[in-house]
């Protein structure tokens, strides 16, 4: 026990409130860092813009979108937590990755005083999927660590999936000319 108590200090030693979008995905809350995000848009408005993955390698990524001459690979949040299947009603557009991820909705945004390590019961993906751990409004919440969405491996084969889609899609333009 002593030891837990020491981490807790040492984690709010020295440390500024960080802005935090508190987020949920099934019934369950998530914040990630605000700067973290590059925009948050309403997913009915991406309809004309997502371009479908057909026969997905990923089965948590089904479409990309272009930005600002960017492709991102959106990501399906209850599916990649293994939540229930909702209908998402937002994308966030994640900053430094090439990934935007679906979530139901956002609560709001704050500020968390600290972020905790991941108490070592944390074994499996987890370890990847988060931060660590926050605490707001007497609850304690999962800090996202935005590359954990998607892997390097995983943005190899979805980007040589889509080079294929792409390569496809011009071979079928041409023999319709």
């Amino acid at each position: 026990m002593k030891f837990a108590t020491q981490d807790a200090v040492k984690s709010r030693r020295g440390t500024r409130p960080e802005a935090v979008i508190l987020f949920s995905v099934a019934g369950q809350m998530f914040v990630i860092a605000a700067d973290s995000v590059q925009e948050i848009r309403s997913a009915d408005s991406l309809s004309g813009a997502a371009h479908e993955i057909e026969r997905p390698e990923i089965p948590k990524v089904h479409h990309t979108i272009e930005r600002n001459h960017r492709t991102y690979y959106v990501v399906n949040a209850g599916m990649h937590f293994g939540l229930p299947v909702t209908r998402p009603a937002l994308v966030l557009i994640l900053r430094q990755l090439r990934a935007a991820v679906l979530v139901d909705r956002i609560e709001r945004m704050t500020e968390i005083s600290a972020v905790h390590p991941l108490p070592r019961a944390f074994t499996g993906q987890e370890r990847t999927w988060y931060r660590g751990l926050g605490y707001l409004d007497n609850r304690v919440i999962p800090v996202i660590q935005p590359s954990g969405f998607l892997t390097a491996e995983e943005f190899r084969r979805l980007d040589r999936a889509a080079k294929a889609a792409a390569s496809q899609r011009e071979m079928e333009g041409a023999v319709q000319s």
